[in-house]
């Protein structure tokens, strides 16, 4: 794992996708919403969006826009005054044939190397819903970092009878947010919304949070996927928490395969000017070309990078890097072993520092479990030659 400018171990943070707070609420839509009823007004804000009023004010985004008029619920302006219906006015009416109700739709902000087929693999849903939630183009076009609605399910409920309203989880755990969480990234690991985290800890759905900070999450606590000692060393709560989140994190997402991986380390190394084999033998000692495994220790995916050294790469390649999309993980990882080659004695010695950190290989020698990393490293990379 690259400790390689001998950072801190204490700056090991978890990763973000995107690096900015989102906080988007979960917006139910039914397809029976009954004729609005004056009961409040709301004066929009600036920030608001319909979908945040909506979970305000326990209604939904249809029956506001039914209130207003509203032709498109995403444009809204500061200082408008909004009807909220009241909540008999909310109660669809009893039918004596089925009930078509939706779940709640989520929110997705989209990664290196997503389309929308992939998304809509992803939630259960289809290309022409997701396209249609978000209004894009015939060409289905998408950007990193940009924020899709994926739509619910259609759930129908028995003649005669109107779908039950979600129960809140009657089960909580607590759970202690670290670097980079978002209520939109804490709602995601455990399978709920931004608006009922909000419920549950009677904050607003924008509110911020902050690091160390203790959070009531719907389910019974989830089991470790990490655990806490690597090598001999056993590291903090607070670095195996963030270890923990960040592979969820990239469990929940599509990753290459492990071919596609060792090319990807490949082509980077010869665009960087790393010697290839070096570098793809310094990925498969890591982590066997899989870029979808963390370390006690947060190092992350498949160069095994850890958070602080992550920064320290997004330095010399001139943009930020994030360490949980396998193409920039390739580059954090080839970027330091490229200053480890420029700065080290020999390749032995840039490979030492790789794992051990070259800082501490040149005070203290290589360890024992160094000497036969450098080993693995040097055998390999004539199998890769």
């Amino acid at each position: 794992m690259p400790n390689a400018a001998a950072r801190p171990d204490a700056l090991r943070r978890a990763a973000t996708g995107t690096g900015a707070t989102i906080a988007l609420a979960a917006v139910a839509v039914t397809t029976s919403a009954g004729a609005a009823h004056a009961a409040d007004r709301y004066t929009v804000r600036p920030g608001d969006t319909v979908s945040h009023i909506a979970a305000r004010t326990g209604t939904t985004v249809a029956a506001i826009s039914h209130a207003n008029a509203l032709h498109d619920p995403g444009r809204i302006l500061v200082g408008q005054v909004l009807t909220i219906p009241s909540t008999a006015a909310r109660t669809p009416a009893a039918h004596h044939g089925p009930t078509v109700t939706r779940t709640p739709a989520t929110h997705y902000a989209v990664r290196a190397g997503d389309t929308v087929s992939a998304i809509a693999k992803r939630h259960g849903t289809t290309v022409a819903a997701v396209v249609k939630a978000n209004h894009l183009d015939h060409r289905a076009f998408i950007r990193i970092g940009q924020v899709l609605t994926i739509p619910g399910k259609a759930v129908t409920s028995t003649a005669g009878t109107q779908a039950p309203a979600a129960r809140p989880t009657s089960t909580t755990t607590t759970y202690t947010v670290v670097a980079g969480d978002t209520l939109t990234r804490i709602a995601a690991q455990h399978r709920t919304t931004v608006a009922e985290l909000a419920r549950l800890n009677h904050v607003r759905a924008t509110a911020m949070i902050r690091i160390g900070q203790k959070l009531q999450v719907p389910g019974k606590p989830q089991a470790q996927l990490v655990g806490s000692t690597f090598a001999g060393r056993t590291y903090s709560s607070s670095v195996v928490a963030a270890a923990n989140a960040n592979l969820a994190a990239l469990r929940s997402q599509h990753v290459p395969s492990r071919a596609a991986v060792q090319a990807m380390v490949a082509s980077t190394a010869r665009s960087l000017g790393v010697d290839p084999a070096l570098a793809q033998a310094i990925a498969y000692q890591e982590s066997g070309f899989n870029a979808a495994v963390v370390s006690p220790a947060n190092a992350i995916g498949v160069m095994q990078v850890i958070p602080s050294s992550g920064e320290w790469a997004s330095e010399m390649v001139g943009r930020k890097l994030d360490l949980l999309e396998p193409r920039d993980n390739v580059v954090a990882g080839v970027a330091i072993l490229r200053a480890l080659v420029h700065s080290a004695p020999d390749v032995r010695s840039a490979i030492a520092g790789y794992y051990q950190g070259l800082s501490s290989v040149r005070k203290n020698g290589m360890f024992a479990d160094t000497r036969r990393y450098v080993a693995n490293v040097q055998t390999l990379m004539v199998k890769f030659r």
